[in-house]
């Protein structure tokens, strides 16, 4: 069993900075490929980047490649999501995922995180 808990949201204007924090429990962090998604008002829960187990391979949605960084500190249980260049398009509630698979998208999470609110204004 994992628990995430994010951390970082807020409200900030375009062109601001964030850092999404998610801590994990359990002993077996290290072993799961993590993801970030995000869930805008009215529209389906999407994919916004993922890192695999040992931090060696990074993935991004094309909206965000350039901008978001996601990492991971397995010695601490927790994975980031450094977020530049924030657009009121990015505007969601971002949610922590975890899986086993070598892989992750919406019907591979294991678990998820309660979420977190970005909200970026214009």
């Amino acid at each position: 069993q994992v628990q995430l808990v994010e951390s970082g949201g807020g409200l900030v204007q375009a062109g601001d900075s964030l850092r999404l924090s998610c801590a994990a429990s359990g002993r077996t962090f290290s072993s799961y490929t993590m993801g970030w998604f995000r869930q805008a008002p009215g529209k389906e829960r999407a994919f916004v980047a993922a890192i695999s187990w040992r931090g060696t391979s990074t993935y991004y949605a094309d909206s965000v490649k350039g901008r978001f960084t996601i990492s991971r500190d397995n010695a601490k249980n927790t994975v980031y999501l450094q977020m530049n260049s924030l657009r009121p398009e990015d505007t969601a509630v971002y949610y922590c995922a975890a899986t086993g698979a070598r892989n992750i998208d919406r019907t591979s999470v294991d678990y998820w995180g309660q979420g977190t609110q970005v909200t970026v204004s214009s």
